[in-house]
């Protein structure tokens, strides 16, 4: 059951990282600019970003697999609409339905492995859910870059849609919210007090806007990279040929498969591990971004490659966020934290995406300049992890205990 979860969580991030690959092509396909240009990646991701809460909550109320069916349905009409697309307006409506559709797919899956694995494993079967995810971004830069240079536009999106009609006949034809016999109690409440009362109980939690801050701090700068300004960087600013930055936005795919193992290794033996973790990528992440941008000139490989390697911890360590948040809340509540804490990383990554689009219009392709706001938003999201730890560690402790005094007194849930 979690491998379709996971298989449609797999096509998502291939439409989703399409752009990616494609940046220079759309540039030139639809006559646009660099702002024009991150407009589809900022589309795509404000809509994702402002379904979360709503995600979460019909994730909660309606289940794993009508949500997962309606979300595949979306982004495959989104993505063969954006290869039949002519217009740059139509193709940012397309962009904005599969941003629609792609929303609907990580925290239905993080559901569907909460019901199907121990709460021991979440950690790891997180982490694995992302490792899957990136294995799409994978094929986007293996796969989708060259039949687009041997095939074209048209052909190459139009046929990738067919990934999302296979995912669907899987969703439809096998995939189960839960195993016999465990259903979930349903919400007694509905109507608009239900929704008001979900969300307001899942961010009192300290942990639930922990979770948000660390996802915000850790996901962008990879995010940012690989969904469309990183070959651009790397063609325009660092005069690799596309071959050659291709191989680097792979390595950033191969790196978070393997940091996506570790982190969820370590986290679920040592659940003390969480903060180490999302502050050191965070450090290591800035550490190597300066670097580079200090660099007089064009960065070495070497350099390059230490950046790319660096990147591919930031989407393990987003996926910690839920960590946070998931012993913060009820099961009964988890799709709505979970839609919380998913905004964080794709906010920061909006908005990073505007700003190096704007700066690089505004100062003549500075990449230097346009890439200095990633500071910005890493001390800005610092700030609030700081800010909330220790409430939210104070807060997990009386939860354990709470519930280990249930247990030794039976005491009725």
């Amino acid at each position: 059951m979690w491998g379709i979860g996971v298989g449609v969580y797999f096509v998502a991030i291939t439409f989703r990282t399409s752009l990616g690959v494609a940046g220079l092509d759309a540039a030139e396909r639809f006559d646009v600019n660099a702002s024009a240009l991150s407009t589809f990646s900022l589309l795509q991701l404000l809509v994702y970003a402002g379904m979360q809460i709503p995600v979460g909550l019909l994730v909660d109320r309606w289940g794993t697999k009508r949500v997962l069916a309606f979300g595949t349905v979306l982004f495959t009409l989104g993505q063969f609409g954006f290869a039949l697309s002519e217009t740059y307006g139509t193709a940012l409506a397309c962009r904005a339905l599969l941003g629609c559709g792609d929303a609907m797919t990580f925290i239905s899956v993080l559901r569907l492995g909460g019901r199907w694995f121990s709460a021991r494993r979440g950690p790891l079967i997180g982490q694995l859910a992302g490792l899957v995810g990136m294995a799409g971004n994978l094929v986007t830069t293996l796969v989708l870059a060259r039949v687009l240079a041997a095939a074209g536009w048209t052909p190459t999106f139009a046929g990738s849609a067919l990934g999302g009609v296979l995912a669907l006949t899987l969703v439809l034809l096998f995939l189960r919210d839960h195993p016999e016999g465990h259903a979930p109690a349903p919400p007694t409440r509905l109507g608009r007090d239900y929704v008001r009362r979900q969300i307001a109980d899942a961010w009192r939690e300290p942990g639930t806007r922990l979770g948000l801050w660390a996802h915000f701090t850790t996901q962008f700068p990879a995010m940012v990279f690989l969904l469309l300004w990183g070959l651009p960087f790397l063609v325009d600013a660092q005069g690799l040929g596309r071959g050659t930055a291709g191989g680097l936005l792979t390595l950033i795919v191969l790196a978070n498969m393997v940091f996506g193992l570790v982190y969820g290794q370590v986290i679920a033996r040592h659940h003390t591990a969480r903060m180490p973790i999302v502050l050191g990528t965070v450090a290591a992440t800035a550490g190597v971004w300066a670097l580079v941008l200090a660099w007089p000139g064009r960065a070495p490989m070497a350099v390059l490659v230490a950046l790319c390697t660096v990147l591919g911890a930031c989407g393990p360590a987003s996926m910690v966020g839920f960590d946070f948040a998931r012993p913060a809340n009820p099961p009964e509540r988890q799709g709505t934290a979970s839609g919380i804490v998913n905004m964080g990383g794709f906010t920061a990554s909006m908005t990073t995406l505007l700003a190096v689009g704007v700066l690089l219009d505004l100062t003549g392709d500075d990449y230097r300049a346009a890439f200095s706001t990633i500071f910005v938003l890493q001390a800005v999201g610092l700030s609030q992890i700081l800010r909330l730890r220790g409430r939210a560690r104070r807060r997990e402790r009386e939860r354990v205990v709470a519930s280990r005094v249930e247990a030794v007194h039976h005491v009725p849930a």
